[in-house]
């Protein structure tokens, strides 16, 4: 029984870091002009897509309790990040390291480069309010 696999289900994102499949590049500006690839990377600001996050900001225990009825918890613990898999993340180029995966590449970004996040089922009226 073979199962279908996607690459992305091999990574483990570790930290407050988030795996983003950056948006392809225009080849022309607006004028009609191609550009060449290098000029285009150079951007300092770049977008893309959040393909997979890591657990967060980690947390240290909490101070040992004096309360025998409260649980203690064993494991790490983290605040989760903003980002959800889907969102279109804009966030500063300088911060970010590019990896190329079986042909597919792929940028790792921390959370603190990530400036804007757009997230398209999100309920606005919400918001709005």
């Amino acid at each position: 029984m073979v199962q279908n696999v996607n690459i992305t289900d091999k990574f483990i994102v570790v930290g407050d870091r988030v795996l983003i499949k950056p948006k392809s590049l225009d080849e022309r500006t607006k004028s009609g002009i191609y550009l060449p690839p290098g000029i285009q990377e150079k951007a300092r600001i770049q977008s893309g897509y959040v393909i997979k996050t890591g657990p967060g900001y980690p947390v240290g225990p909490p101070p040992e309790s004096d309360e025998p009825w409260k649980e203690r918890v064993a494991g790490a613990q983290y605040i989760p990040l903003q980002a959800n898999v889907g969102d279109l993340a804009i966030f500063i180029q300088n911060s970010s390291y590019e990896i190329e995966y079986e042909d597919e590449r792929y940028i790792i970004v921390p959370n603190s480069a990530i400036l804007l996040l757009i997230r398209e089922d999100d309920d606005l009226e919400y918001y709005l309010k």
